[in-house]
């Protein structure tokens, strides 16, 4: 049964409120007061995706990061930056075992112990093992996550052995893999997102299917929608140039280093999205919409943070 698209008038609109703060940094501050973020992803030919996921955390204010990525292209990944760490994990074979998938999710779950939060997708490669391995560590990690790319396309396709969770779930789909989930977990793929009024609807009535009052879905493009079901806010930067393949591991980088400094998820979500806007603003202002890139949005994080200091982040 296919239910209704939740009405407007049930929803609180953040979109006016104040922008969320960081917390202000002491000056007797170290690497782990920033908190650690683990980022998963990564596959043969897809090293770039995890990379600058993991350069974005770093960029926006991760104490500490450790990309955890396939062991064949581990040195791959590491060779981006000298800045984060890498943990390499057994490739999954097409056919995997269940048993085998079960071991690789147990040997994150020990990784993940040390992380303040976590990043699941970037470049993480299609497949039945990869979903399942995906989506264990969806179920089963306790730690708060931003769920995006091929993460989200895992949980999708395996809807019907998933159930509600009440952990701390950040989804990050464009409007391609917003539609699967809706299907997936709706019972109807939209038609259209073009009406603002459908977008935020939509999104809120996945964010409550998925989660138990915990989750957040942030609907990517024009004019990014970010909801918890209950409440929503409607992001206003960026710009057309972020039309381009890499820009949303960018983001999920962003959200998931913002967690790390003690955000809650749908705060998190909000500021992550005003910020990634601004960088590709700041970014097409110089280089023009045409020419820009993901790593652009990297770049330009630290003037798009410098944009936020009116509301006091930092401690001079």
């Amino acid at each position: 049964m296919v239910s209704p698209l939740l009405h407007m008038s049930t929803l609180h609109n953040h979109s006016h409120e104040p922008l969320p703060v960081l917390p202000p940094r002491p000056p007797e501050s170290h690497k782990g007061d920033f908190g650690r973020a683990l980022l998963v992803g990564g596959s043969r030919g897809m090293s770039g995706a995890i990379a600058m996921a993991g350069l974005a955390a770093l960029r926006s204010g991760a104490g500490l990061v450790t990309l955890a990525v396939p062991s064949s292209i581990q040195h791959v990944v590491a060779s981006f930056s000298p800045c984060y760490m890498t943990h390499g994990f057994a490739e999954l074979a097409a056919d995997e075992n269940v048993e085998h998938v079960s071991a690789l999710v147990a040997e994150l779950q020990d990784a993940a112990d040390n992380a303040t939060a976590m990043a699941l997708g970037p470049g993480l490669g299609r497949g039945p093992a990869v979903g399942k391995f995906a989506c264990q560590i969806y179920q089963q990690i306790d730690r708060p996550m931003v769920v995006d790319a091929d993460a989200l396309f895992a949980l999708a396709s395996n809807a019907g052995e998933l159930s509600s969770t009440a952990l701390p779930r950040i989804l990050t789909p464009h409007p391609g893999e917003f539609k699967l989930l809706a299907e997936a977990f709706l019972g109807k793929r939209p038609t259209s997102l073009e009406s603002q009024i459908e977008r935020v609807s939509a999104a809120a009535q996945l964010a409550q299917q998925l989660h138990s009052g915990n989750g957040v879905v942030v609907l990517k493009g024009h004019e990014t929608v970010v909801t918890d079901g209950q409440r929503f806010s409607i992001n206003l930067t960026g710009n057309p140039g972020l039309a381009t393949g890499g820009t949303g591991d960018v983001l999920t980088g962003i959200i998931t280093a913002l967690l790390c400094q003690g955000l809650k998820p749908f705060d998190a979500a909000r500021l992550g999205s005003h910020i990634h806007g601004t960088a590709g603003d700041l970014a097409a202002e110089t280089l023009g919409q045409v020419p820009l890139i993901a790593t652009d949005l990297i770049d330009y994080l630290p003037a798009a943070f410098q944009e936020l200091r009116p509301r006091a982040t930092e401690v001079d």
